[in-house]
């Protein structure tokens, strides 16, 4: 049995992964969805760690998998090192190098450029890039987009100014798993940045930036591969 900690990404919450967490539980192991502080404008990285850290209180004894989804990137190292975490699983995550600030991280990865270029790609309008719809709820029902959308959170740009505080990747076996239809951060950018930053492969699974909603049932069974 292993507990999973499922850690959302920017101005979302754990709803996140409501669709994901009752098949991981009736496969028979634990799950913890908790908010990180999002929406608070005095909470830095330190804080989203804590938070994160302090669901996992009184869950002794299992093997910890933690499970991060895009700006989470940022955390999930210095999480699973301070639990001894038997995985990372990076789900349509940023990938950050050690000491590097979120701020930063679009440019140093060319992630602007690749987005535009995946777009161009699609035959898409470059005056969406923007476009929350377009790049995130593109592959979601429209009543499970306008719910998403209902649970947004003001995310504050302050837990960006923080650099990534590891020294470097924690040796703790991670996995990188890339949605094929991502429009945030394009499937062969996410190849490229695995594999320069972590010398890791990616696993494909179908779904957009928001996979855990989209195509939760694809979601449950890479992470499942991913426990022992």
């Amino acid at each position: 049995m292993s507990t999973f900690l499922l850690l959302h990404g920017a101005a979302s919450s754990g709803w996140y992964w409501h669709l994901v967490e009752p098949l991981l539980q009736e496969a028979g192991h634990q799950t913890l969805a908790p908010d990180l502080p999002a929406d608070d404008p005095t909470a830095g990285l330190s804080d989203y760690v804590a938070t994160a850290l302090g669901a996992l209180d009184g869950h002794s004894g299992h093997d910890v998998v933690v499970v991060a989804q895009s700006m989470a990137g940022f955390i999930a190292p210095v999480v699973a090192s301070a639990r001894a975490a038997t995985r990372i699983v990076l789900v349509a995550a940023m990938i950050p190098n050690p000491g590097e600030r979120g701020h930063d991280w679009w440019v140093n990865t060319g992630q602007p450029a690749a987005q535009t270029q995946w777009f161009d790609a699609l035959g898409l309008d470059r005056a969406d890039l923007n476009n929350p719809e377009v790049i995130y709820g593109h592959d979601l029902p429209a009543s499970l987009w306008e719910e998403s959308a209902l649970r947004l959170r003001d995310q504050t740009s302050r837990p960006f100014d923080d650099p990534c505080p590891i020294a470097a990747w924690p040796a703790i076996p991670t996995r990188v798993v890339a949605p094929r239809d991502d429009r945030l951060f394009p499937i062969e950018f996410q190849r490229r940045v695995a594999t320069e930053r972590l010398g890791l492969g990616i696993d494909e699974i179908p779904g957009g930036h928001l996979p855990a909603l989209s195509r939760p049932e694809a979601v449950a069974d890479v992470l499942l591969r991913a426990v022992p």
